[in-house]
């Protein structure tokens, strides 16, 4: 096995962001894309390494960028500032996200017709937002992603099968937060499912996660099942 790596350039208008792509060359031809949504800070190794491990398993996965090359936060304050453009207008987020989407299935690696996408904390918000737009792609994976509605998709149908991989004590999406999720999935005719993970806080996947204060703290074992689960979701949608 051999995990390649591509830094690819895309434009949204004027904005130059810049993706990185992950397969594995000892594969033959296109085959499965995942697109992974970055965290609050931007594009990371963090979720460079998690699109290494799809590649392991056989996917393409794209890391999207949605900041613009180079863009990085720094610490909270930073990274909230980055982050809040698009919380404030999640039309400009679903348009520069489903640009992401496309730009994936543009690559060689990819199979066009079979997609998905994974994200966390703020990419988990944005790959719901994907499936909210009504998008054609096989389904999506939230991880301690955020749940609030984005105003502007009601009415539409969900084809994507959607996974919520979530740390029930999660201060950033609370278990009421979880119940009006549940419903607006529902309304939209989602198959979607929840794996909720007990004494477990936010951004459990990452391991830098250690402030108790904020809410945001790794959990090992939430870390793995979430992980497992992700593989056996995918492994269905493509199977």
């Amino acid at each position: 096995m051999a995990i390649q790596n591509r830094l690819i350039e895309y434009r949204d208008g004027d904005v130059v962001l810049e993706g990185m792509l992950a397969w594995d060359d000892d594969i033959s031809g296109p085959r499965p894309g995942i697109l992974v949504s970055h965290a609050w800070s931007g594009r990371s190794d963090y979720e460079g390494g998690k699109a290494n491990g799809l590649a392991g398993l056989g996917y393409a996965a794209f890391c999207l960028d949605l900041y613009g090359k180079g863009v990085r936060g720094s610490g909270p304050e930073e990274n909230s500032s980055l982050m809040q453009p698009f919380l404030d207008d999640r039309a400009m987020l679903q348009k520069r996200l489903l640009l992401s989407l496309a730009t994936m299935r543009e690559q060689e690696e990819v199979d066009a017709a079979k997609t998905a996408a994974m994200g966390f904390c703020f990419g988990g918000l944005c790959v719901l937002d994907i499936a909210r737009t009504g998008e054609h792609l096989a389904g999506v994976v939230s991880v301690h992603g955020l749940f609030s509605a984005p105003g502007n998709t009601a009415g539409n149908r969900i084809k994507a099968s959607v996974l919520l991989l979530h740390g029930w004590d999660d201060p950033m999406a609370t278990p009421g937060d979880a119940m009006a999720l549940s419903k607006e999935l529902t309304a939209m005719g989602a198959d979607w499912q929840l794996h909720a993970y007990g004494n477990t806080m936010h951004a459990f996947s990452n391991p830098a996660a250690n402030d108790i204060a904020s809410g945001t703290v790794y959990d090992a074992t939430a870390d793995r099942r979430s992980w497992i689960a992700a593989q056996n979701f995918f492994a269905e949608l493509f199977e």
